[in-house]
């Protein structure tokens, strides 16, 4: 079989099932699998997308394996050459699949493949490649930043801004939201990792292909709409995703740049989520119409759950990835 298509699911079955039909819809002259992994959804996901979906392949999770968990469940039990991972919040506009297996089929040097992702408004997402996170790189992590300055190597972002002609770009990391990997490049990168629930396991994956010696790429011309982060706005927001995003940031930089680099994030993102509090508290009451007070409120309470992260006080991302995550849920 020429492709292995695996997408997760938890409580997002209307998502998943316009994804579905966007593939089927859109893919052509390709031997290629559909399969659902459901992450033990709450809801009515299951019957859903059996009925409005009868050919996918519907694995389902008695518990909640995280992403990676899940996708590596699909990945056991898919049987294509080349994988696509992507995200049931995703939908293709046009043959996004069959230009990125033809250039993945290309290239012997290429082990994984991105491709641009899309806002709902159509808008470019800056997310669709990463730099490897540094220090510097975190603590300059702002929006405003990168818009002032958006070819600077340390948001790794130069690819989205240059023309590509519709040839693959070489790239440090690139979005999970839509992943394609040679099935023996995601073996000999040793699948996709559970030291992480949530977050970072793309990045921790294209850091596993370089080591085994194959390029990462990103394909401009290959575009699909991404609607971004549907399963993790039902767990709570910010609240949730804040101080999750640090702890699977700082596991991360453990593994790759060891304990005392890690320790050093741990204290940048004291210092910052001070600054930033700081900041915000100041600038709430602003008597102005510029400022979104509703906006400055979400974020002054992420930044707060963030510096309780970095004391150590957020225990309950530590249990992350762990057996116990099904009690979290």
């Amino acid at each position: 079989m020429d492709l292995s298509i695996i997408i997760v699911n938890w409580n997002s079955a209307a998502f998943a099932t316009a994804c579905i039909s966007s593939i089927y819809s859109q893919t052509r002259n390709l031997d290629f699998e559909v399969l659902v992994v459901d992450n033990a959804s709450t809801d009515d996901s299951c019957a859903v997308i059996q009925d409005r979906c009868p050919s996918v392949k519907l694995i389902r999770s008695p518990q909640n394996l995280g992403f990676a968990g899940a996708n590596n469940r699909g990945f056991q039990n898919s049987s294509g050459r080349i994988l696509l991972f992507l995200n049931p919040d995703t939908e293709l506009r046009g043959p996004a699949i069959n230009l990125m297996c033809d250039c993945l089929n290309s290239s012997a040097d290429i082990g994984a493949l991105g491709c641009r992702l899309l806002n709902s408004d159509l808008t470019v997402q800056t997310s669709c490649v990463h730099p490897f996170p540094t220090i510097l790189n975190q603590i300059a992590d702002a929006e405003k930043l990168r818009q002032l300055a958006p070819r600077l190597k340390l948001w790794g972002m130069r690819a989205l801004h240059e023309t590509d002609h519709g040839k693959p770009v070489e790239v440090p990391a690139v979005s999970g939201a839509c992943l394609m990997i040679k099935r023996d490049v995601f073996q000999q990168a040793g699948l996709f990792s559970t030291d992480y629930f949530m977050y970072m396991e793309d990045l921790d994956l294209c850091y596993q292909v370089k080591r085994a010696g194959k390029r990462v790429a990103y394909l401009g011309s290959a575009t699909i709409v991404h609607h971004g982060g549907q399963s993790s706005k039902k767990r709570g927001g910010e609240a949730f995703t804040g101080p999750l995003m640090k702890e699977t940031m700082w596991r991360l930089l453990e593994k790759t740049r060891g304990p005392f680099y890690a320790a050093g994030y741990r204290l940048a993102m004291f210092v910052i989520s001070i600054f930033r509090i700081a900041l915000l508290v100041v600038l709430l009451p602003v008597p102005t119409s510029r400022l979104d007070k509703g906006s400055l409120q979400h974020s002054l309470a992420k930044w707060y759950k963030i510096l309780r992260w970095s004391m150590g006080l957020e225990t309950w991302t530590r249990q992350m990835g762990k057996p116990a995550v099904a009690a979290l849920q």
